[in-house]
């Protein structure tokens, strides 16, 4: 009986050790890239934390584990109930110093990484005002709020901690606040002040109650007794598989807002995270207010005064006997950050040559590291000397300085000194998509799901450029040697030296041929004026491009839109894709973006669909259009007619891509006058 007995507790234990999931996140080193999803965050390797979010207004940013886990139990009786969990994490909120941040971060049990139609600001990245509250949302989250608003007519600085189900109506919230010792009363702490701040939060599905325990990391220990103990019952909200993980986002007020380590169990207590190996706290902006006296203050004014009075005078004797004065210029006014040279020097090791990444496109470019914060940077350097290099720069400053979006390269700002001209972009790690196609030394391939998620995100890109920014944008360059790819696999529309903007009410009135051969819509061969639809046209070239893993124009003999329509026209039109891909895709997939990308490149300009319409049909919201007539059949006329075009201005400038990170084969593009 005794021995039964043994046998029995051996079977429970292992029941149990075999029920509990559960990881343990310490610092984040990128190796933890292949077990998260990130959508918008990222991982700082070089500090080892997540970070959700920076400093752009209206972004969202999302960290989950890859793996789901199964949060409900069966008993006996076939009633499902909720699994108990708990987790414990260390977060950091870094808000400017002269106002308060914005908006918060969750702590959030979903069924999917996925929320479409997710709004920023109060609504964290998770819902909207159509879905908020929806029964069917299924979500359980804990919100750490540093705006009061929601709902309401103003946003307030706000320091809660809410309990939410199904949206961000809290069923419980609390001032952050944590038990100190024995003690009843509760310390009040504003968590945007501290360096980090410790979260546990316990669930317990027998008897259907959470708990959340906060305190800033300073204290060095769990406090006694949680800020929230509530009773709250999730068999009818968790479903049997969900994810967990982390949403923040930003509005009109921006912080960022970071991970610094991570524990979760399921069925088990969360496996404590060891302290003294997580990263450093990211370092919060200095308070500029003063608390020195009157007097000390005066003092202190008129001494930084004359220093700088002395400073101006030396300045500009020594300018004027050195150096020729330099008016700023009109494109001057109204641009971003303006960095200091010796700056860009030192993050490229004085421009170095092995610091080089690429050239081309009326410049070189160097990768850098900031030396006031370690940011990694792509510099690219400008002559001042060509008109055209001239051009080129200012239409860059125009187009990128006030553009925001994550499928476009971040110009972060730039700078002049004596001849030359430099703009500093985000680095991108991978490189561009040209290379990652035609110049891989690695043997890795692009699988077809890395292809499609590119697609939508030029796509996506292009949309903003044409419909949602201020003025209209047209890129009028679009290539893979143009199209860079993040850490993330996801694609950044680049190099906007051709670039050209004009207001939604107008028409575009560019008149010259510019862009790359094999990518120009045949009507800026009769015309002259680029338009959206002729950046439409080259978006068609790039699907069939990335598609099939062949330029636009291999040889003499060989012209991509051709062998395209041939293999349409005869119903084999899948023999056209790529053979790396070994037959692993989706051939509906495929077959869409294939017929998408013939019609985008139709003759007649007014056949193509906006960047709106593509987006909607390679997100499969609207079917894409049977079109009996492509109208293809001109094409060696027109193509003929736009090689003679081309072959006239021959003697014109010509230029290379360059790439913001690796270097990569460049295409050649011709611009015929500007």
């Amino acid at each position: 009986m005794a021995a039964a007995t043994s046998f029995g507790s051996l079977l429970m234990l292992s029941l149990l050790v075999a029920a509990q999931a559960n990881f343990l996140f310490n610092r984040f080193n990128g190796t933890e890239k292949n077990l998260l999803s990130l959508d918008g965050a990222s991982i700082v390797e070089s500090s080892g934390l997540l970070k959700l979010t920076d400093r752009s207004k209206n972004v969202i940013g999302r960290a989950f584990y890859k793996t789901p886990f199964k949060m409900l139990e069966t008993n006996s009786t076939a009633q499902k109930n909720a699994s108990s969990f708990s987790t414990s994490f260390v977060f950091s909120i870094v808000s400017p110093s002269n106002s308060g941040g914005g908006y918060g971060i969750a702590f959030v049990i979903a069924p999917s990484t996925k929320f479409p139609g997710a709004d920023p600001g109060h609504y964290l990245g998770l819902f909207n005002k159509y879905n908020d509250e929806n029964k069917e949302n299924h979500i359980f989250l804990v919100e750490f709020d540093t705006v009061n608003g929601y709902k309401g007519e103003t946003d307030t600085q706000a320091n809660h901690i809410g309990i939410n189900v199904n949206g961000m109506n809290s069923t419980a919230s609390e001032p952050a606040a944590y038990y100190k010792g024995t003690s009843s009363n509760k310390e009040d702490f504003n968590m945007e002040n501290q360096d980090a701040v410790c979260v546990w939060i316990e669930y317990d599905g027998e008897k259907k109650r959470v708990n959340v325990t906060v305190a800033p990391l300073s204290i060095g220990e769990k406090p006694p007794k949680p800020i929230m103990s509530e009773p709250l019952n999730l068999d009818d909200i968790l479903e049997e598989s969900m994810y967990v993980g982390f949403s923040a986002s930003t509005a009109q007020k921006v912080s960022f807002h970071y991970i610094l380590g991570w524990s979760f169990a399921v069925n088990g207590p969360a496996r404590s995270l060891n302290l003294s190996e997580l990263p450093e706290p990211p370092p919060k902006e200095k308070d500029r207010s003063s608390s020195a006296s009157w007097v000390n203050f005066i003092i202190a004014s008129l001494s930084v005064i004359t220093f700088i009075l002395l400073v101006t005078l030396l300045c500009r004797t020594v300018h004027r006997r050195y150096m020729h004065f330099e008016k700023l210029e009109e494109w001057e006014l109204d641009c971003p950050h303006r960095f200091r040279y010796r700056d860009l020097h030192a993050a490229t090791k004085g421009f170095k040559e092995s610091e080089k990444i690429g050239s081309g496109g009326f410049g070189t470019v160097y990768k850098g590291v900031l030396p006031s914060t370690g940011t990694e940077v792509a510099v690219k350097r400008i002559m001042r000397s060509p008109t055209e290099g001239m051009r080129g720069f200012a239409a860059e400053i125009e187009s990128l300085g006030t553009l925001r979006h994550k499928n476009l390269v971040n110009l972060q700002g730039w700078c002049k000194q004596k001849n030359y001209l430099f703009l500093v972009y985000d680095y991108i790690p991978n490189g561009s998509l040209d290379s990652l196609l035609f110049n891989r030394n690695d043997g890795l391939v692009l699988d077809w799901e890395q292809r499609f998620n590119i697609l939508k995100g030029v796509a996506e890109g292009l949309l903003y450029l044409h419909e949602e920014c201020e003025k209209v944008v047209i890129h009028r360059d679009i290539k893979t040697s143009n199209i860079l790819i993040d850490g993330d696999m996801s694609a950044r529309l680049g190099d906007f030296g051709l670039a050209r903007l004009y207001n939604h009410d107008q028409a575009s009135h560019t008149t010259s041929v510019v862009g790359t051969i094999g990518y120009i819509a045949p009507e800026l061969t009769r015309t002259g004026k680029a338009s959206t639809s002729s950046d439409v046209y080259a978006f068609g070239v790039l699907l069939l491009e990335v598609t099939c893993g062949k330029r636009p124009i291999a040889t003499d003999q060989f012209f991509l839109m051709d062998w395209v329509i041939e293999n349409y026209r005869s119903g084999q039109i899948l023999e056209v894709v790529d053979p790396n891909l070994n037959f692993v895709y989706d051939e509906i997939e495929v077959e869409l973006v294939l017929k998408l990308g013939l019609l985008c490149t139709h003759q007649r300009a007014d056949f193509r669909p906006t960047m709106r319409q593509v987006t909607r049909y390679l997100n499969w919201d609207d079917p894409l259009p049977e079109i009996l007539d492509w109208r293809h059949s001109d094409s060696q006329i027109s193509r003929s007619f736009s090689s003679g075009f081309l072959t006239g201005y021959s003697t014109g400038s010509t230029s290379t891509s360059n790439n913001l990170s690796t270097t990569g084969k460049s295409t050649m593009s011709i611009e015929a006058g500007r």
